[in-house]
């Protein structure tokens, strides 16, 4: 059993942040109706190359983007500009727990499929709005984009190298953070309509996602009036707490706390935890510029895997900084089913794909189907609902 076995979702968002949350709620078995737009279907279909290839070698209409936050779902072909589309989602709105939308604010009220035109209807929907800024405010009518809303949520601004540019993180996050935000709420408002019956309104903001992850940095800010530097790789309040240049790669090194920076002292034969400049974390943040330079001619001796040996022994937090292909050749990632296969319709053999982070000990999730092509299961669909 899964944990969310006979919830109904329809899905009408696209791209990642919508996606990437009903792929969640798909992984802990809710059924996902994907509704695309005929022929052409989600724009991320197009975001290649890669794409998948068939049996002959081919690139194939599924692009590795899309591959990514698709699976457990069941595609439907439905053009929502039409009657006919309009009536048939009506149809399946009939017995659905959740509508998830990503249109520009109040795009869907022509086609009659606002919240405000199905909650009496459907008064017990939990509809998810996803946007860029919100349901209401000066900017709400404005198209939502990740990038614009990592330059505008302050997240660019605190990420890069001090004499850097601003720099964006290098996925799409705060689609990310917004769809896996919305996840949480549509769980909350599902436990509210236990209690009262009722569905709700469930308003997701990529910008206050976003916003609301920058946690301690925007507090630095709310706390001192200053606005946080970047800083690369170190930690605006923890030192030693960056990645280090080894004899063959990089290593992270994690000194949390005054302990651990003397048992790191001690393990690279240093007399620095008697030092009254390094002693405790916030003299070691008054003179990282002195300390850093030290450790640094330090760590460039070893390779990264001699200091993961030596580091992890003295119980020092640390790690590699791997590329994708050791990733996923690493023996821990393997163990936690991060890398999974599933047989697809256009691919003669299994594709990989990145497994679910969520471990259940009694309601696991499930890998039942794998991202379908556009329209796959519009005639399964429609039919049991004809």
């Amino acid at each position: 059993m899964t944990a969310l076995k006979g919830l109904k979702v329809i899905d009408m968002s696209r791209v990642l942040a919508g996606p990437y949350c009903t792929q969640m709620l798909g992984d802990m078995g809710a059924e996902v109706i994907k509704i695309e737009k005929p022929g052409m279907g989600d724009d991320t279909r197009g975001w290649g190359p890669p794409y998948l290839k068939d049996a002959d070698g081919n690139d194939t209409t599924e692009s590795a983007y899309y591959l990514s936050i698709n699976r457990n779902k069941k595609s439907v072909a439905l053009d929502v500009a039409t009657e006919e589309g309009q009536t048939a989602i009506h149809s399946l709105l009939q017995d659905a727990d959740i509508f998830i939308e990503n249109f520009k604010v109040g795009g869907l009220k022509k086609y009659g499929l606002s919240y405000e035109q199905l909650k009496d209807k459907y008064p017990r929907l939990i509809y998810c709005g996803i946007s860029g800024y919100g349901q209401e405010g000066p900017l709400s009518s404005e198209p939502g984009y990740d990038f614009v809303a990592q330059g505008y949520a302050g997240l660019m601004a605190s990420t890069g190298v001090p004499d850097g540019e601003p720099m964006k993180v290098g996925v799409a996050v705060s689609d990310i953070l917004a769809g896996m935000h919305a996840c949480v709420a549509i769980l909350a408002a599902l436990h509210a309509r236990e209690k009262t019956g009722k569905g709700q309104m469930v308003d997701v903001a990529l910008t206050d996602c976003t916003l609301a992850t920058m946690t301690n940095l925007a507090q630095y800010y709310l706390t001192s009036g200053k606005v946080p530097q970047r800083r690369g790789n170190q930690h605006a309040t923890i030192v030693p707490y960056q990645a280090f240049k080894t004899a063959d790669g990089h290593i992270v090194i994690s000194v949390g706390n005054d302990k651990q920076f003397a048992l790191f002292a001690k393990t690279l034969q240093k007399d620095w935890a008697t030092d009254a400049r390094f002693a405790t974390n916030k003299n070691r943040v008054i003179h990282r510029e002195v300390l850093v330079p030290l450790i640094e001619p330090e760590i460039v001796k070893k390779t990264t895997a001699e200091w993961l040996g030596v580091l992890r022994a003295a119980d020092i937090p640390c790690g590699p900084v791997n590329t994708m292909d050791k990733i996923f050749a690493d023996a821990q990632i393997l163990s936690r089913g991060m890398k999974i296969e599933m047989q697809h319709p256009l691919s003669d053999k299994p594709i990989a794909l990145v497994g679910s982070p969520l471990k259940f000990s009694a309601t696991p999730v499930e890998y039942k189907t794998a991202p379908p092509v556009c329209g796959q299961h519009t005639d399964e669909v429609l039919k049991k609902k004809g």
